[in-house]
């Protein structure tokens, strides 16, 4: 079932995630308004989406040709969805003029509020706050505020499906998971205080605050997320307190907009701080199917081996996974050269077709570096990697990192179609790793290096790999690759396991 799911949310970027979920909320919604579920009207939610998705797309257009960049239209239709949900819709003229306010001003906080031509804030919730601290005081505009109604009874199921799918796709499960306990632990205290039962204040915490809405799709937006996972776990939490813990400090309280962007400020302090931009210097052949792609940073890019970065590579008719592109780095940290390592299997996504016809000294730019999938800080742990096919690339960061020297004891796993689709075969033999490989035929591989003919079944690791239990084992690969081994691992002894499952593979 995981590795179904996995292959399915695969198949589409988070960004057209995130719009099918908001609009299937946004169908919701309108069935249930047309049903008199709520107090405004059909008219009042069409007025305020079509200001909303005008005043959003334009703005974006307009400052993305102001900042010489291509428009990103996807991302604009996501900030008019979550701020017609922030918003009451109301279809009275300075009402429409306050969130036609809003939709420009999340624009504008894209490129204004930026380092290096990376947004700091949700645009949403910079939105949110402007509005309510200037609606009302410019001419024209009535005074409004985030109400943050899609925290509604009626909606929660497709919030709560909406959320789960978002969450689930970015790896970012736990993350929700804390924001919302906390949440709702806060919220319930609150109400018990006040006299409520245990059992409502719970149900009303989550059915009638923002709080699925707020972890699935705001604070999970990961450009303005910390990059490591127990930052993210912190800052999750950080931001339930200080969104549901009531507080004034002057005009400041405590609001979901005004904890996000606290939230967004300490991700920022924690993470990689502005513009990644890279040039392309060329590629080389690692096997039939696959590529390492090499640039230049023109700043130096701090990240840890097994790591990720996402590539934006704006290009002509991109299909519906969009321009951007998450790969694990192949370089080691302080190499002169960024390195990743592809798979381009045909048919090809436009992204890939892109990369190849890349000419050396074309640019193109990064948006963050994020991921856990680092080796264990004690290095005198043993390590078991285990990779299938172009899986392999974190490990290739991490072994160029630690050189496979006494420092670390690590045994290799690579399952591979053939035994010309072994990449890295040159590298990895010099680096003197143990290497298992499993695939149908043998011819060719490096002295030392052992071979099994099955397939990774609990009982051919063991006889790989006799100490698998006392290892902290790695997996990556694609996602039916890495739900097979690691049950297969679990059968074979393995206590500790992390994967990397490729998305889109």
């Amino acid at each position: 079932m995981k590795a179904r799911l996995d292959s399915f949310l695969g198949r589409t970027t988070m960004y057209r995630l995130v719009i099918l979920a908001l609009l299937a909320l946004l169908a919701e919604s309108l069935v249930l308004a047309a049903f008199g579920a709520f107090f405004f009207t059909l008219w009042d939610m069409a007025a305020s989406l079509t200001v909303l998705l005008a005043a959003t797309l334009g703005s974006g257009w307009l400052f993305a040709r102001l900042a010489k960049v291509r428009a990103h239209l996807d991302s604009s239709v996501i900030t008019a969805l979550l701020l017609f949900f922030l918003f009451f819709p109301d279809a009275q003229p300075g009402m429409l003029v306050s969130l036609a306010f809003a939709g420009v001003a999340a624009s504008a906080s894209k490129f204004l509020l930026a380092v290096r031509g990376r947004h700091v804030f949700n645009p949403a919730a910079v939105s949110a706050v402007l509005v309510a601290q200037l609606s009302g005081f410019m001419p024209l505009m009535a005074a409004n505020a985030a109400t943050w109604w899609a925290a509604t009874p009626a909606l929660l199921p497709v919030v709560a499906l909406g959320a789960f799918l978002v969450l689930y796709r970015s790896r970012k499960l736990a993350l929700g998971a804390v924001a919302v306990l906390v949440s709702v632990a806060v919220i319930s205290i609150r109400l018990t205080a006040a006299g409520t039962g245990p059992a409502d204040a719970v149900w009303t915490s989550v059915a009638s605050y923002p709080v699925v809405f707020l972890a699935g799709f705001m604070l999970s937006e990961p450009l303005t997320l910390p990059p490591r996972r127990w930052q993210q776990l912190a800052c999750a939490a950080v931001v339930a307190l200080l969104a549901f813990v009531p507080f004034q400090a002057g005009p400041l309280f405590n609001a979901p907009e005004l904890a996000l962007l606290a939230g967004n400020t300490l991700a920022f302090l924690a993470g990689q701080r502005g513009r990644i931009l890279l040039t392309f210097t060329g590629r080389r052949r690692l096997t039939d199917t696959s590529e390492e792609f090499s640039f230049v940073p023109v700043r130096q890019v701090s990240f840890r081996p097994g790591q990720y970065m996402e590539l934006n590579l704006p290009h002509p008719n991109p299909d519906s996974r969009g321009p951007r592109r998450v790969f694990s780095m192949t370089s080691a940290p302080g190499d002169p050269e960024l390195t990743f390592g592809l798979r381009l299997a045909e048919p090809s996504s436009s992204f890939k077709r892109g990369l190849l016809q890349l000419q050396p000294g074309q640019r193109l730019d990064a948006t963050h570096v994020a991921g856990d999938f680092v080796l264990p800080a004690d290095p005198s742990r043993p390590v078991l990697l285990v990779a299938g096919g172009i899986g392999l690339t974190p490990f290739i960061s991490q072994l160029r990192s630690q050189g496979g020297g006494p420092d670390r004891d690590i045994r290799l796993v690579y399952a591979v179609r053939g035994a010309d689709d072994v990449a890295y075969r040159d590298e990895l033999a010099g680096l003197e790793v143990p290497v298992t490989v499993f695939s149908p035929d043998a011819p060719g591989l490096p002295h030392g290096w052992r071979h099994h003919r099955g397939p990774l079944t609990a009982e051919q690791l063991r006889a790989a790999v006799p100490d698998l239990a006392r290892r902290a084992v790695y997996v990556s690969g694609s996602p039916g690759f890495v739900a097979a081994t690691r049950r297969e691992l679990r059968r074979a002894g393995a206590r500790s396991i992390r994967t990397d499952a490729f998305l889109g593979y």
